[in-house]
């Protein structure tokens, strides 16, 4: 017994801030849940979020002085969602090509579906970070990665759709494939770059992911020719604005990403390995661990996930805008990987964790957007309550003050 509630102990604090920061949504929001009985025609789809300059040809090039504060306000009006609709404010369906993506079902809407499906990012960055941290590493340059990932996703569907690419004839609803499958190609080997300077030549993983960080965007700059490269294709649209067996699409992935990481470090020796390289790299080679390759083969997977999560950010906006994509989510995923219980100074890790932290980091950030709270100051009280949330699941701050209380019961008695 004893064993099993030790193991989802790192969980008790952020559950419980989590609760309460739904609670009080659920308070003061309207609409907090809806289910609502629709089913989507197959030649429309709910309309994913607008940029300005939108109406031009999909795959066309938009100045990104134009939507510099349009891809910072996606998230606000993504949060703003239930209150619109509260309101009779009702989405336009938008015609779809007929052999273009589509699903047939219901749907639930909501805070709680919108906060999950905008943390999808953050999730799936978590996962991968979870596994840097653990085995003693930190990797900064995934939101980089991030816009890599979206950048290569965008140029290539805009030459499949103008038809300057190999496997054009393959149809809208098949070709989206090719720069999914690159764009996840290419950041796994910008993972691969980092596990070779940090596990192959032994440089400080802070400065061999600060390098990917910066030169990152610049890459992207140059695959979009320093454009906002747009897209309209249903397939890629779908990974963040369709739905699926009642929730939104970019939640089932989270949810496979998660068991297939799970399955890989519970049920197989790599996530002890991984645990053992955290704990004591030195005691794990003389073990006969190849630390070397486990260090470098975490990389590669958080490159993976970054590939992802700048899937799931390009879709979301139809969009690769290389600037603002995957911007300061690297503090995120960290953050969450933290609040999730796995120890910086790398060791014992917990994915559930991480997954609870990124839900909760996003709830307090949907929740500062509903209340109109300003983007520049929204780090601030973000921050307050990831040190609250740390510190009480530190045992040794709950000692400190368990003793002071003591001290004063005791004062209390003796007087």
């Amino acid at each position: 017994m004893n064993k099993s509630s030790n193991k989802f102990r790192h969980l008790v604090w952020p559950l419980v801030s989590l609760a309460l920061l739904l609670l009080f949504n659920a308070i003061f929001t309207d609409n907090f849940f809806k289910i609502e009985v629709k089913k989507q025609d197959s030649t429309q789809s709910v309309q994913a979020p607008s940029v300005p300059g939108d109406s031009s040809v999909p795959g066309t090039a938009i100045d990104p002085t134009e939507v510099a504060a349009a891809a910072a306000a996606e998230e606000v009006e993504a949060a703003k969602q239930t209150v619109k609709e509260s309101a009779g404010q009702q989405a336009v369906p938008e015609k779809k090509d007929d052999k273009g993506v589509s699903i047939f079902g219901y749907y639930l809407y909501g805070t709680p579906i919108d906060i999950l499906n905008q943390g999808s990012k953050v999730m799936v960055l978590a996962i991968g970070m979870t596994l840097v941290i653990a085995t003693g590493g930190i990797d900064i340059s995934v939101g980089a990665v991030m816009a890599i990932a979206g950048a290569i996703a965008a140029l290539l569907i805009s030459m499949l759709d103008a038809g300057n690419c190999i496997g054009a004839g393959m149809g809208p609803s098949v070709y989206w494939i090719i720069p999914v499958l690159a764009a996840l190609v290419l950041a796994t080997l910008a993972g691969f770059w980092n596990g070779m300077l940090v596990a192959g030549f032994g440089i400080q993983p802070m400065v061999a992911t600060l390098v990917l960080m910066v030169a990152g965007r610049g890459v992207a700059q140059l695959i979009t020719d320093g454009q906002i490269i747009t897209f309209d294709n249903p397939g890629l649209v779908f990974l963040c604005n369709g739905h699926a067996l009642f929730l939104p699409f970019s939640v089932w992935i989270v949810v496979a990403m998660y068991v297939i990481f799970g399955l890989l470090t519970r049920k197989t020796a790599f996530g002890l390995f991984i645990e053992s390289v955290g704990n004591n790299e030195r005691a794990s080679r003389y073990a006969g661990i190849e630390a070397r390759r486990i260090k470098w083969l975490t990389y590669v997977i958080c490159g993976f996930c970054a590939g992802m999560a700048g899937l799931l950010a390009a879709s979301n906006i139809k969009c690769a805008d290389s600037n603002n994509a995957g911007l300061n989510l690297e503090l995120d995923a960290i953050l969450a990987t933290v609040i999730g219980g796995t120890s910086m100074a790398g060791g014992r890790f917990f994915l559930s964790g991480s997954l609870v932290g990124a839900i909760l980091i996003q709830t307090l950030t949907t929740t500062m957007y509903m209340k109109n709270v300003s983007p520049a100051i929204v780090a601030v009280p973000k921050a307050m309550v990831v040190i609250i949330v740390c510190l009480l699941q530190s045992p040794v701050f709950r000692a400190k003050v368990l003793s002071i209380f003591a001290s004063k019961a005791a004062k209390g008695g003796v007087q």
